[in-house]
């Protein structure tokens, strides 16, 4: 999973996704480490305002519950 949701999707998301992209998704920027500065700040740019959308959703869900845990492997 290197692909980042778009806030739409973010939006939308049940509480199993959101802890999914939490716990999977690359930092921001990860995926252009590489690459030029100027990629690389396309990157960041593109994808932090997504995930601290994902952050604040995860924080106003609660979380991890021992099921979400247990259903991605973790119980």
């Amino acid at each position: 999973m290197n692909d980042y949701p778009t806030i739409k999707e973010v939006n939308e998301a049940d509480r199993y996704q959101i802890c999914k992209w939490w716990r999977f998704l690359p930092s921001p920027g990860f995926r252009a480490v590489d690459k030029s500065s100027a990629e690389f700040t396309k990157v960041m740019d593109a994808e932090k305002p997504i995930m601290d959308r994902i952050a604040e959703r995860f924080k106003e869900m609660g979380g991890f519950t021992p099921e979400i845990s247990k259903a991605m492997g973790w119980g």
